[in-house]
């Protein structure tokens, strides 16, 4: 049955189809500027200003000379084992700490819960932390940026939560055919919770990708650093010199700055093309986990 609408209505579905048209290309349009500005001829940008609707020219010279940079290779190479082995470690460490928390039975239960909470409010703070990982050895190691953030509190609430919205009923069946604690959590909770282990996983993936303060903090090997550090330091620190030595000096801060937007081109996209593979468990997962409270 078609509902007829009234010229209000008509008016309002206009109006928010040009605003949310609008707001997309609000946001798309860095982007897109940044890609334009990565693919220009270097001094047909520089002495360019305004809005930038197509690419001043062609070239990959920024992409080469990025791609040239050792610094690149080793932070990706840094970056695919934090993200790797630190996504790994953090949906198990999550997901069995959640599981904990979602029985019914378990003593001190809500003030376990509460302490987890309080947490989200209140820290040690910076000073605190670095002395904590500097204490116990992990100074200048990339497990100082895994370990520390091994469980993070709004996502095991999350976890939590999409555990506790499983029937009883199944796990008391499993109980009786003889399974334990851990044959009900690896065979019954997580199979059925798989579309919010994919949101975890991406909430874990983008957060060790993006990061670059904890690596700051206490990585002092330049070797080890992650690849967001190194682009922090291309983009803030102007450390493009080193991959521009072969060009004459009028050319030199032209082909830097396109060397930054290929820059963060190259850090980017590998990110932005897992996302589309785990974007449509998205919005399931983060619903699943907010049936029950």
């Amino acid at each position: 049955m078609s509902i007829k609408k009234s010229a209000g209505d008509h008016i309002f579905d206009t109006l928010n189809t040009i605003f949310m048209i609008s707001l997309m290309l609000i946001s798309l349009y860095p982007f897109i500027y940044v890609i334009f500005a990565s693919i220009s001829q270097p001094m047909e940008f520089l002495a360019y200003q305004g809005i930038m609707w197509k690419p001043l020219g062609f070239t990959l010279e920024a992409y080469k000379l990025v791609l040239q940079n050792p610094d690149i290779a080793s932070g990706y190479m840094n970056t695919i084992f934090i993200v790797g082995v630190g996504t790994v470690l953090n949906v198990i460490f999550t997901a069995l700490f959640a599981y904990v928390l979602s029985r019914k039975g378990l003593y001190w239960r809500n003030t376990m819960m509460f302490l987890v909470v309080f947490t989200m409010f209140f820290s040690g703070g910076l000073i605190p932390g670095y002395l904590l990982v500097k204490g116990i050895g992990l100074y200048g190691s990339r497990w100082a940026i895994i370990i520390p953030s091994l469980i993070g509190t709004w996502n095991l609430i999350i976890m939590r939560t999409s555990f506790m919205s499983i029937p009883d009923s199944m796990e008391e069946s499993a109980k009786i055919d003889g399974a334990g604690e851990i044959t009900i959590l690896f065979k019954i909770i997580l199979p059925l919770s798989l579309p919010m282990m994919a949101v975890m996983v991406l909430f874990y993936g983008v957060g060790h990708w993006n990061s670059w303060f904890g690596a700051m903090l206490y990585l002092k090997d330049k070797s080890k650093f992650p690849l967001q550090l190194i682009l922090r330091q291309i983009l803030i620190q102007s450390q493009t010199d080193s991959m521009t030595t072969e060009t004459m000096s009028a050319e030199r801060m032209a082909i830097s700055n396109i060397v930054k937007y290929a820059t963060v081109m190259v850090a980017t996209l590998p990110i932005l093309m897992l996302y589309p593979f785990l974007q449509k468990y998205f919005v399931k997962g983060v619903m699943i986990g907010a049936i029950k409270g």
